[in-house]
């Protein structure tokens, strides 16, 4: 029996968890034909197998028609939904984990124009500002069918064997009958709070009688809105008390705040640069009011916070989700003795904007999650030792290291610079994104543990690299910011990069021209803004800052607006005069605008990097594959083949920023997904 608070069993009703650790309810958007096939199973399975006690699969599983899925919702209204669940729940007990799944109708959370086009149904007609949706208030029928199509999809759920359910409450539809602010009902379902929580208990009710008295339920709820209006602190523990004395569930899962703007969201769910568990301390006091079983999860990222959580008595089951989609094997590595190499949930929340945005979920720097078909969290040995040379410690440099190293290689690293990290170690000089440098500082140490050989202050050029005498050479260089995008006057900006560095001093009027739509435009904005200069950011884009996705762009306008930075949509830097001390700039727009003149001290340019690739072509002459890159093995996970230069002594790759602009996730895969067959 192991000491941990973290690794202590717990008893929920008849099922015993192995260990106080559960990955709550997500949708990575992951299901095809709203069915949670192949590639869903593995993600799932892949954590069940590692060592977690709880997994609750399936964020917002979708109970009814009307319901149309936003974020590619699991279709738990459809009969077939059990043949795709069976199997993954058998896997998850086969490794000894517990699963269940979240069911949920999104009410006012979603839109009409989806689906079947049927009209989106609330408490009341009041429209939630994130998906713009004005909802019919729900009729009595509208009532009793949801209440049916909740207990017939538990009942799907209970026929392909899980252990339990838990009911979503927090800005979808049972919230909306909850909240003052979102219940117009008249009747048995408004008023009081007793009124408003009836639709849930009558739920509640009619599942523990399809489903009998084994099965658990619990409901995921806001215990306090944080809303002037909302169900504040005080009804939250009313309400906790209220789910404990029906008798009908058995767990409160609980967090704080509210979900229908991304401020909302970004409070609830906070990320990089937000404090670590803001809401802990508040479901400790949910806990403590009432008794019973209370999980919760709100950026808990680390093994230290999630122990403190259950050692201090502050819940029952702790959840850490994006530290499981960041090292799915965190409980193994607890259990092993070897914390220390937990890859690290770095809030980068790349996983969760990027289901807002309508994609799937992936980890910033963990590429194998969502992918656990085609790639391996655990990266197997070669069958034969060769020699790899990779210039550049970036994210895209390391990572290439840290995979041949795992692979048994002998590996060889030059990095100019006197550190490794690249941009991310400059991203990370901002007090926002200094999280960001785990990504780093993790694959540097399991490079020292595999016996990568580091070579920093170290500028590589093409003789460097022969002399070697490797096998395999990577390129991974990065690249350089590229600001000569303006008609005239190219010689009189500066770069995002500058700024972010310390290498140029903020002026005292400045105007930024953000056509990356990036983070460092933003970064830059917050360094010169915080100097106490006027700053303008400017985009040709129609919104500010595109490519920072919805709950990252949160934390940077609360700060910009309070530091009164100006945001210009839709007008583009043409050109730049020098008049005196000051600086010209003329500005046109895409959409036909007459250009217009506005004079400041600085003009700074983000137009993402151009590569920085000169090795890379020095080397191509004495490459087999002269550089060539197999597509089709790349994504078939087949090795490198290409040998088209008879006089060519090893295989030459690039990856990363090397080959063009993208992001540290680009990056990383680049290097995973070749490596991992080299």
């Amino acid at each position: 029996m192991s000491n941990d608070p973290l690794l202590s069993p717990f008893q929920l009703k008849h099922l015993t968890l192995r260990n106080r650790v559960m990955i709550t309810a997500h949708e990575p958007a992951y299901p095809e034909d709203g069915m949670p096939k192949a590639r869903y199973r593995a993600y799932t399975v892949e954590r069940a197998k590692a060592g977690v006690a709880l997994t609750m699969t399936a964020g917002s599983a979708l109970v009814s028609r009307d319901s149309p899925p936003v974020f590619n919702n699991i279709l738990a209204w459809k009969d077939e939904v059990v043949a795709w669940m069976k199997p993954i729940a058998d896997e998850c007990h086969d490794h000894g984990a517990a699963i269940m799944i979240q069911l949920t109708h999104l009410g006012r959370r979603s839109r009409w124009d989806k689906a079947d086009w049927l009209p989106v149904v609330s408490a009341g007609h009041e429209r939630e500002a994130a998906h713009r949706a004005f909802p019919k208030k729900a009729e009595q029928w509208d009532i009793d069918r949801i209440i049916r199509d909740y207990a017939d999809a538990a009942e799907r759920m209970h026929a392909a064997g899980l252990d339990g359910i838990e009911l979503q409450a927090y800005g979808h539809l049972m919230d909306q009958f909850w909240s003052p602010l979102t219940n117009a009902q008249v009747g048995p379902y408004g008023g009081d709070l007793q009124s408003r929580l009836r639709i849930t208990l009558e739920t509640l009710a009619e599942i523990r009688k399809r489903c009998g008295p084994e099965f658990i339920l619990g409901v995921r709820y806001t215990g306090d809105e944080a809303l002037q209006g909302g169900i504040s602190e005080t009804e939250g523990i009313q309400i906790s008390q209220i789910l404990k004395d029906s008798g009908l569930v058995d767990f409160l899962n609980v967090v704080r705040g509210h979900i229908d703007t991304d401020p909302g969201l970004t409070d609830l769910i906070p990320i990089q640069g937000m404090r670590n568990a803001p809401h802990l301390d508040f479901a400790g006091r949910i806990r403590a009011a009432v008794n019973f079983p209370v999980f919760h999860a709100a950026k808990i990222p680390d093994v230290a916070t999630a122990r403190h959580a259950i050692a201090e008595g502050k819940l029952d089951m702790v959840g850490m989700t994006r530290a499981h989609m960041a090292d799915p094997h965190l409980i193994r590595k607890i259990v092993e003795g070897h914390e220390e190499r937990v890859r690290p949930c770095v809030g980068a929340n790349y996983c969760l904007d990027r289901i807002y945005q309508g994609g799937s979920a992936y980890c910033i720097h963990n590429p194998a999650t969502g992918r656990e078909l085609s790639l391996p969290h655990e990266v197997p040995a070669a069958d034969s030792k060769r020699k790899f040379v990779i210039v550049g410690a970036g994210p895209a440099g390391l990572e290439a290291a840290r995979v041949a190293g795992e692979r048994g290689h002998t590996v060889v690293v030059f990095e100019a610079a006197s550190d490794p990290g690249g941009q991310v170690r400059l991203t990370a000089r901002s007090e926002r994104r200094r999280e960001m440098i785990s990504i780093i500082d993790w694959r540097y140490e399991e490079c020292a543990r595999l016996g990568v050989t580091f070579h920093f202050n170290r500028f590589a050029d093409a003789d460097t690299v022969l002399a070697e005498r490797a096998d395999v050479v990577i390129v991974a260089t990065g690249g350089l910011p590229h600001t000569e995008v303006l008609e005239a006057g190219n010689e009189l900006v500066v770069s995002a990069w500058d700024i972010i560095a310390g290498d140029v001093a903020p002026g005292h009027d400045v105007l930024i021209f953000d056509d990356a739509g990036d983070s460092v435009g933003l970064q830059a904005a917050e360094i010169i803004a915080a100097s106490g200069a006027k700053v303008e950011v400017m985009t040709p884009d129609r919104s500010l800052a595109p490519e920072v996705m919805g709950m990252n762009l949160v934390p940077y306008v609360r700060s910009l607006q309070e530091l009164d930075v100006t945001f210009t949509v839709t007008w583009r830097l043409l050109s730049a005069r020098q008049a005196g001390n000051s600086l010209v700039a003329i500005c046109g727009s895409d959409y036909g605008a007459t250009p217009r003149e506005q004079e400041v001290d600085q003009i700074v340019v983000n137009h993402g990097t151009r590569p920085l690739d000169d090795l890379y072509f020095d080397l191509k002459p004495h490459s087999c594959n002269l550089g060539e890159l197999d597509h089709e093995a790349l994504v078939n996970g087949q090795p490198q083949s290409v040998n088209i230069n008879p006089d060519g002594t090893f295989q030459l790759f690039r990856i990363g920023d090397a080959v063009a602009s993208r992001n540290t996730h680009a990056a990383i895969y680049d290097a995973l997904r070749l490596v991992k067959d080299l």
